[in-house]
C-alpha cells in the first residue's frame, strides 16, 4: 500500500524535525561521525529501513570501515572496534530509545554522563530523540530505503 509522503503533506512539521536535526549536526560539539553512529543504531533498534541504509551509507561516506558498520548492531559483542566515547554513545542510544523498558536507569544515565559531561550528554540526548521521531515518521509512512538488488 502507497503511504503519504509525510514530508509534501506537512511541511512545516518537517521543517521543524529538520531544525533539531540541523541543531544536533551543526551546533553541538559531537563529532558528525559520533552522531550518525547513533543515528544508525537508534534506526536498527527502531527497525527503520530507510534510516539505516541512509546513515550506514553517511557513515561509510564518513570513512568507516564496512567491517565497523557491520558490526553496529552487535557493538558490545566487538567492544574492541569502538572509542570509549562510542560506546557510551550507543549504550545510551539504547537505553533511551527503550525508555519504556530501561526508564533511563541510574546506572546508563551515570555511565553517559561520565563520558560526555552535562552539554554533550543533553546534546547526544536530543540527538537520539530526533532520531527517534523521524524513525517514526520513517516508518509510519513506510519511506523506502534507497538499497537496491
Amino acid at each position: 500500500m502507497n503511504r503519504i509522503n509525510w514530508l509534501e503533506a506537512a511541511p512545516q512539521g518537517a521543517k521543524a524535525l529538520g531544525g533539531i536535526h540541523h541543531y544536533v549536526t551543526t551546533a553541538t560539539n559531537l563529532s558528525p561521525q559520533l552522531i550518525h553512529l547513533v543515528f544508525l543504531r537508534v534506526s536498527q533498534v527502531n527497525g527503520c529501513a530507510h534510516c539505516i541504509d541512509l546513515h550506514a551509507r553517511d557513515l561509510m561516506k564518513s570513512g568507516m570501515s564496512i567491517d565497523k558498520v557491520m558490526m553496529v548492531p552487535v557493538w558490545d559483542e566487538a567492544a574492541h572496534l569502538f572509542s570509549d566515547q562510542e560506546r557510551a554513545a550507543l549504550a545510551w542510544a539504547e537505553e533511551v530509545t527503550r525508555v519504556s523498558e530501561t526508564h533511563a536507569s541510574d546506572g546508563a544515565y551515570t555511565a553517559a554522563l561520565a563520558a560526555f559531561g552535562p552539554r554533550d550528554l543533553v546534546d547526544l540526548t536530543i540527538a537520539i530523540a530526533a532520531m527517534n521521531a523521524f524513525n517514526r515518521m520513517g516508518i509510519s509512512f513506510r519511506v523506502p530505503p534507497a538499497a537496491k538488488t
